[in-house]
């Protein structure tokens, strides 16, 4: 149980430091931030995902520099993307006795945190049973250990992101497509696709969390299976063959069921893109040219066919990055806190319970006009309601005969009176009311017929008077547009519906009942395609 408690709060602390530091930038318009963390943390890092059972890539520990993107944040720059933060750790070369020595001789002043020692911790355990090590020379093997594993995350980090250009199109409707043929699955090796296969679903769900173990090798084997013929439900997402292209491209869509926080964002008074955005930019663009370059002088890459943490270790000694006496140390440490390990699956239920309570779930969220969305981290809706002027010339520009019918319909439609919309996924009986309303008479013919069909659906609150033309058309404009998505990706589209569970919205597709109301929905996760940057070199 107290395992259990300090996972919980060392989940806590890491989430709400990283909040303050973030929402501190976005205040104070920073663009890079330097911090502390130094090569004993890095090597407690390794001894503790070592324990957990990662692979080269979670060995390679913290990066020198990483992108930073807002969790749970209301703010309108979490969803707008124009405010580009790096994190930076300078010191990741430096022991934190050689920090003390620095301070020492600047006769600097430093404080100590107190809950460092207390062994609830699994960091704090680590960094004890590192400390009553008797060995000089283990700290220094140990960090040549960690760099070996940096240059091969960094190769295979660089080669995806190669792959991601050349085999991935992503949709403005939130779904992702893999052609297949030009990925070559059966002749990538097992840690380039399975990196390649993380890094396209985590951003098509935006689960920020590695897919690992059985789900991994369960989308390995699925997408080797070629041609794609069947459908594969994993990690948050939903895969399937492309429609018509004889299972030469697979589609990847997030499942509406996924929990996914979704945020009311606060308005973006200041949404101009900082100064300092396109200089960090630049600074991205330089040190990726300088990787590709320093890589591609790499000519021996380890640890690509080892599939265990035991034979990483037993190649770093064949390889003489560690000696035999600090490889017998790390597994003795390592069996430690294996030991101590609670189950991975109760973490994650941790996790999400803490994530639960952070933010609005899909189901109960409402927007009011003015305000914008960033639904399921996925999709930035935001609402603006015309006045009486640009409704009428919105009216005109559709009948010019029918004006004062318009003027009518929109003092009794129901979200005049309600003024707020519920957002949710697209179900299967929005497609059907679509159809059913764009064969509906329109206001003038036969009214009764109308109010009929929908009084029969339970519709009548918002089809009181009759069905409008403009309705009508957007019924079928929004039709049109549906038949080139996908069925698999139409359930992950954001529906604006009324409190009686009509729909009001369907940005994606065109759809709106009222001329009136302005709802535009676009496609901006919150981590974008790759995950951003960041460099291990």
């Amino acid at each position: 149980m107290n395992e259990k408690l300090g996972k919980e709060k060392a989940e806590l602390h890491n989430l709400h430091g990283y909040h303050i530091f973030q929402e501190f930038c976005l205040k104070e318009k920073i663009n890079i931030l330097l911090v502390a963390h130094h090569a004993d943390d890095q090597a407690e890092l390794f001894i503790l995902r070592l324990s957990r059972n990662s692979g080269v890539l979670g060995l390679a520990g913290m990066p020198f520099v990483s992108q930073l993107f807002l969790q749970h944040s209301s703010h309108w720059w979490s969803a707008s993307g124009n405010h580009l933060i790096l994190l930076v750790r300078p010191m990741l070369e430096f022991s934190k006795d050689d920090i003390y020595k620095i301070c020492h001789g600047g006769q600097l002043t430093w404080v100590e945190d107190p809950t460092n020692r207390n062994s609830l911790f699994a960091r704090n355990r680590i960094r004890i049973s590192l400390g009553n090590l008797p060995s000089s020379s283990f700290s220094s093997e140990i960090q040549k250990f960690i760099s070996a594993c940096r240059l091969t995350r960094t190769v295979i980090e660089n080669s995806c992101r190669k792959m991601l250009k050349r085999c991935v199109s992503v949709m403005d409707e939130g779904y992702t497509i893999i052609n297949l043929e030009k990925l070559d699955p059966l002749n990538i090796n097992d840690l380039y696709l399975s990196k390649f296969l993380d890094v396209v679903l985590q951003f098509t769900s935006q689960r920020l969390r590695p897919i690992r173990g059985s789900a991994m090798r369960l989308l390995l084997g699925y997408v080797r299976s070629l041609p794609c013929k069947t459908s594969l439900t994993a990690a948050g997402c939903y895969l399937c063959a492309a429609p018509r292209s004889k299972g030469t491209k697979m589609i990847i869509t997030c499942l509406p069921e996924a929990s996914l926080p979704s945020k009311i964002l606060s308005p973006p008074m200041h949404c101009q893109q900082s100064p300092l955005t396109c200089t960090t930019e630049q600074i991205i663009s330089d040190a990726v040219s300088f990787s590709d370059q320093l890589l591609g002088e790499a000519s021996c890459i380890p640890f690509l066919h080892a599939r265990s943490s035991e034979a990483i270790l037993r190649e770093a000694v064949q390889l003489k990055l560690i000696s035999e006496p600090t490889c017998a140390s790390i597994q003795s440490l390592q069996m430690e806190e294996r030991e101590n390990f609670i189950s991975k699956k109760e973490a994650e239920r941790q996790y999400d319970s803490l994530c639960r309570t952070k933010v609005s779930s899909s189901s109960n969220l409402e927007l009011y006009p003015g305000q914008s969305c960033h639904f399921m981290c996925r999709f930035l809706i935001t609402w603006k309601l015309h006045d009486g002027e640009d409704a009428a010339s919105v009216c005109k520009e559709h009948n010019k005969k029918s004006v004062q019918s318009w003027e009518h319909f929109c003092e009794s439609c129901a979200i005049a009176q309600e003024r707020r919309v519920k957002i949710r996924h697209m179900v299967d009986a929005d497609w059907l009311y679509l159809a059913e309303l764009s064969k509906s008479q329109a206001y003038g013919d036969d009214v009764n017929d109308a109010h009929t069909l929908f009084c029969q659906k339970g519709h009548n609150t918002t089809m009181e008077r009759h069905c409008s033309c403009l309705m009508r058309s957007s019924a079928q404009e929004a039709l049109h547009n549906l038949k080139s998505i996908p069925a698999a990706a139409r359930r992950a589209l954001p529906v604006l519906a009324s409190s009686h569970d009509l729909p009001v919205s369907i940005p994606s597709i065109g759809f709106s009942s009222c001329p009136c109301l302005q709802i535009d929905a676009e496609f901006m996760p919150r981590v974008p395609l790759g995950g951003g940057y960041s460099s291990y070199l």
